[in-house]
């Protein structure tokens, strides 16, 4: 978070903030308010606190549309907004919607996932913002999870030699996933020990078919082509997970303003 927010500051303060220096007393002092401009869930106070800190303005949580007010230099306040608020937009954007996701699905069983499918240096921050919003954090990188998708299969020798290699050579306790198109191929990965499977663009039906051919003996994960408006019925097939690129690669940011007091 602290190299994030000097990249952050460097790109947007560079060698000063012209206007605030020419305007603003270096003395002056200030009250302000963060505000929520539309509903949504707030992530990313942690971040936005941290980047006033460097410009001695403390924030503290408000209540309600307030979300947040701040005391200190009126300068430091200004410098630091553009900045704060971006982190803060960015973040509750991402929580925002993996709860609309999470409340889609709810009373099913099947929790709501990430992806890799994050901005680059903000991965960290863009999947706690997803568990904020109630969701749950896939694999972090390439270094925690093993994933056997179906270039891998066809560089390692097939399917079946790609799941078995994985199983047999993988590190201890790390968890082995085996992307899967079609039923056949899932009959295939189970016989060949994989015990969590990713069934990747399937139909509802192809869902539901592979969910009894797996019958327990592997957890389901469902991915591609996810939306809010089939995310329910995705979820009524009996899949175990389901991941969603769009919770970090599509949020909308949500709108806040600072305003002095």
């Amino acid at each position: 978070m602290d190299q994030l927010i000097e990249l952050a500051l460097a790109e947007d303060v560079g060698d000063g903030d012209i206007t605030t220096r020419i305007l603003v007393p270096p003395d002056a002092q200030a009250t302000a308010r963060i505000v929520r401009r539309e509903p949504g869930v707030v992530a990313g106070l942690d971040v936005a606190a941290a980047v006033f800190e460097r410009f001695d303005v403390a924030l503290e949580p408000g209540e309600g549309d307030v979300v947040a007010r701040l005391e200190g230099p009126a300068a430091g306040i200004l410098t630091a907004e553009r900045t704060a608020l971006n982190f803060l937009g960015r973040l509750s954007g991402i929580a925002t919607l993996t709860a609309r996701y999470v409340e889609a699905v709810a009373g099913t069983g099947a929790q709501i996932l990430d992806t890799r499918k994050t901005i680059p240096g903000l991965r960290a921050l863009e999947k706690a913002a997803v568990v904020a919003g109630g969701g749950t954090n896939h694999r972090m990188g390439l270094y925690d999870a093993i994933m056997v998708k179906e270039n891998h299969a066809r560089a390692a020798g097939g399917l079946a030699e790609a799941t078995r290699k994985a199983i047999a050579e993988g590190p201890y306790g790390v968890e082995v996933c085996v992307e899967c198109e079609t039923g056949d191929e899932v009959d295939l990965a189970i016989t060949c020990g994989a015990r969590r499977l990713l069934l990747d663009n399937m139909s509802l039906d192809e869902l539901r078919e592979a969910v009894e051919r797996a019958a327990g003996r592997a957890q389901l994960e469902a991915s591609g082509g996810i939306t809010l408006e089939n995310v329910r019925g995705v979820a009524e097939t009996g899949v175990d997970f389901i991941s969603v690129g769009a919770l970090t690669h599509s949020a909308p940011a949500l709108d806040f303003s600072l305003l002095f007091d």
